[in-house]
Order: C-alpha cells, then structure tokens, then sequence
C-alpha cells in the first residue's frame, strides 16, 4: 500500500473509520488506528487534537518525515488557521469534520515526502513567518547564522548608511531579515529568478521593508554592473549559494522538489561559489565584507580559492552539528600588504563556534 493509499484510508481512521464524522467518534476501537506504543482509544472516543497529533506523528515517522511531531503540528496547526502554539491550549478540542478533511489532505500529500513548507506556504526563519513556494528553496536553519553574524559584524563595527548586497536572494529571508534588524542599511537583492523575486518583494512587503530592499534580476552581480546605473559598491556581500554537487548526496524529496537551481552547482558543487569570490572585489568598498554559506564538508576546498593577496581574516563559523557552514572573510584594500606567507603546518584560517 502506497503512503498516499494509507493515509488516504485504514488506518487513517480519524476520518475512514469514523462511525459519525460530524461528532469525530470512533465506530469501533481498533488497535490498526494507533502505532506501538500509544494507547488504544476507547469505545466511541473522540479524536481530538492530542489524539490527532500523537497517531500523525507515528504516522509520518514511520514514513521517516522527520521531525515528525513538528510536522504533524504545522499541518494541524495550518488546517485550523490557528498558530501553533495554540495547539498546547485546546487539547481535548476535537476539530470540526472540515478541518479534519483538510488536515487529512495535508497529511497525506506529505507523506509522500512533499515538503511540509510547501504544503501550508511559509516558513519560519530568524523568528519570522516567510512565504515559500515551489519557485523557492525552504530556508533552512544553517543560513541563520549568516545572518546573525553579517548583523554582529555591522553591529560592532558600524558603517553609516552601510550597504548589503544579497545574492540569489530567493524568498528573501535573508535581505529581509537583515532589513528588519539593520534599519539604518541599504539592502539590495538579486536573484536570476523572476519567479523568485515575485515571492521575495511580497515577503519584503509582509514585514513592512519593502522601501528599503532594492530587487534586481540577473545572474550574480550583472544586475549591479550597468550603463544605466554604474557599478554599485557594497560594504557586505551575503549568499547562501547553490553548493550541493550534481551527484551529491541529497535527501529525495529536496532532489525531487526544491528548485534545482538554488541547490546544484556542478561536479563538485563550487561552480558558484568559485565566480563569487572571483567576481566579488570591484563590488566591495575598502575592507568590505564576504559572507557565504557552504557545505559540510567544503571548508578546506574553499579556502583554497581565496587569494591571500585579496582575502584576510578569514573564518568560517560552525554549525550546531560542529561542522563549517559560513565562511567570512575581508577584501583587502590595494595600500594594505599581504600577511605573510604562513609556517608549513599552519592553520589557513580560524574556524569560530556558532
């Protein structure tokens, strides 16, 4: 039987085996409605919200969509129009027979493995909701310490009237969050998606920075480089960039159906970060900043591709899982001398915890 098939009928019985749906009880109780491990529900019990989330969560688990409690209450949460959190104040509520349709729906769709995010159309990111579609990548929590650190850098060093250049900007979680706590920045965004910015300008209107980010399509940096507007300079350039190798490993349901353009990049998957750091110095002022999300594993084949001669300071920040994921480094201005070249044996660059 096929997960669609499953949730669709036996044992989704909060919906295929209720005896009066417009109550939300059981015809008869069934040890097939609940996985090992939680509890069978009496005769002509209700199924209520908790008892919704516990069975959709062995449900989806044992579909390895995981984290599968979250899941299950983003998608109840959706098919109530409710936040989730309220979710742990109405329990014993037991939903309303369209709602359970809807939720029905949800579960099944993402049981098949299509994204959760895409499902119910945003995205938590940075402590803000974001509008996500198929036309975007799901933000994902590695690119928050991106921002977090371009914030402490301006932070600590501030710039008046700083300027940030987002590339690939996709939904604009980035640009926006920035925006959102840098009120004094210009931003500026570009993606090569016209879809893509479509959903980044109605994010920026959704958090009420819209007069402050500049949208721009195009590959990289052209946008910014035209004989219309001259070739703009910034003090920040940020991306979380494609990095993922052709062939690399990916879970199936991101290969399947996140946007292949914001994920692959090449045999290796540097083909962007390698034009990135080689086209990025005329768009940066004096000691301006490059700030890149990477992969797990690419600390070492990345820092191979800065030129002592343009890049100082370099580190890459870890993630939670203690793996390199956000190089940062400074552009050097022509006065300043290269450091010296470093003892065999010597770290290249100094790798920060989170």
């Amino acid at each position: 039987m096929t997960p669609a098939t499953e949730a669709a009928h036996a044992p989704y019985r909060f919906l295929a085996c209720a005896a009066d749906v417009s109550t939300g009880r059981l015809a008869r109780p069934t040890r097939r409605c609940y996985s090992a491990g939680v509890k069978t529900p009496a005769p002509d019990a209700p199924w209520t919200v908790a008892r919704l989330l516990a069975w959709t969560q062995e449900y989806l688990h044992r579909r390895r969509i995981e984290p599968a409690r979250l899941c299950a209450e983003i998608l109840l949460a959706h098919a109530l129009g409710c936040e989730r959190l309220r979710l742990y104040t109405c329990h014993e509520q037991v939903p309303d027979p369209p709602v359970r349709e809807r939720f029905r729906t949800l579960v099944q769709k993402a049981a098949t493995g299509y994204p959760v995010a895409y499902l119910t159309g945003t995205k938590e990111f940075f402590s803000l909701s974001f509008e996500v579609t198929p036309d975007v990548l799901i933000p994902r929590p590695e690119t928050e310490i991106l921002v977090e650190r371009t914030i402490r850098a301006l932070r600590s060093a501030p710039r008046p009237d700083a300027r940030i250049l987002d590339l690939g900007t996709g939904s604009g979680c980035i640009a926006v969050s920035l925006a959102r706590h840098l009120p004094d920045a210009q931003v500026a965004a570009s993606d090569c998606s016209p879809a893509a910015l479509t959903v980044a300008r109605r994010n920026a209107e959704r958090h009420g920075v819209a007069e402050r980010i500049e949208f721009r399509c195009g590959d990289l940096f052209e946008p910014w480089s035209t004989p219309d507007s001259g070739q703009a300079a910034f003090d920040f350039i940020v991306c979380n960039p494609p990095y993922v190798a052709e062939n690399g490993p990916v879970e199936p349901h991101v290969r399947e159906y996140e946007p292949r353009v914001a994920l692959f990049a090449g045999a290796d998957g540097l083909d962007l970060i390698r034009r990135i750091v080689r086209e990025a110095s005329p768009f940066l002022r004096p000691d301006g900043q490059l700030l890149l999300e990477i992969g797990f594993d690419q600390a070492s084949a990345v820092r191979a591709l800065l030129d002592p001669a343009v890049w100082a300071d370099v580190v890459f920040y870890r993630d939670g899982g203690g793996h390199p994921r956000v190089l940062h480094a400074r552009h050097r201005t022509v006065e300043q001398t290269p450091v010296a070249e470093r003892p065999p044996g010597a770290p290249a660059a100094r790798v920060a915890q989170p």
